[in-house]
């Protein structure tokens, strides 16, 4: 079992929990198992109803970036390691892709990050304060293709509205898909969204940034043929 502890800044507000990950898990690598036991307690933040204290959590105040769902973390810690006057919060469900990034992260030498193994919508809801956001990245996120399946898709009208109040204004909401339907549904439904605009220059998509690094498995779509498409989405109220 876990065992967590409770963080607090010098005023008594509450910051986090922390947690020493003791148990084994059959899915995890060595590597990722160490990585969790070792730096969980440095960079792992524990689900908790209370709002972070991002100044407290970081140490400094600096513009805030999350992302949801990072996968195995590599590009994430890469944008971290190149942003330092950056802040990144990356949430993920899977405590192997936790484990791999947390060592990438420590291989990289990067100190700017902090990781969340839990729902990302409960994340929002209780721990991300309103306005605290500079950008909230959602990469490559289940297309769920089927037609019938499109209403799990996380991109939808109260999602949009959700992370809206979470941004701050001039603060971005970035996505990218490799799936042109889900494409064609984040368009529709940011463009309905109230207190967004479209940052596109010309047209609806925008050029991949210098900023979001090309994943292996862009890399790999690119070779075949396939396309990607980013949408960012700036609130303005």
């Amino acid at each position: 079992m876990p065992v967590t502890q409770d963080v607090f800044n010098e005023d008594g507000k509450f910051m986090r929990k922390i947690r020493s990950f003791v148990r084994r898990e059959g899915r995890l690598t060595k590597g990722q198992e160490k990585a969790l036991e070792e730096l969980w307690p440095v960079m792992g933040i524990d689900f908790a109803p209370a709002p972070l204290d991002m100044v407290a959590l970081f140490g400094r105040e600096a513009p805030v970036v999350l992302e949801i769902g990072f996968g195995m973390g590599a590009s994430l810690v890469e944008m971290a390691k190149n942003a330092p006057e950056k802040n990144f919060i990356g949430i993920e469900v899977h405590s192997p892709g936790v484990g791999a990034c947390l060592g990438t992260a420590q291989e990289a030498g990067v100190t700017n990050l902090r990781v969340i193994c839990h729902d990302a919508v409960e994340v929002l809801e209780h721990m991300i304060p309103n306005g605290s956001l500079a950008c909230l990245q959602l990469f490559f996120p289940d297309p769920w293709h089927k037609s019938r399946h499109h209403k799990r898709r996380i991109v939808q009208p109260a999602f949009a509205q959700d992370i809206r109040q979470k941004l701050a204004i001039g603060g971005v909401f970035h996505m990218a898909t490799d799936w042109e339907n889900y494409a064609e549904h984040m368009l529709e439904v940011m463009s309905a969204a109230e207190g967004y605009e479209n940052t596109a220059e010309s047209g609806n998509w925008v050029p991949r940034p210098e900023w979001r690094p090309l994943t292996k498995f862009e890399q790999r779509g690119h070779r075949l043929g396939h396309g990607v498409w980013d949408l960012i989405f700036k609130r303005v109220s």
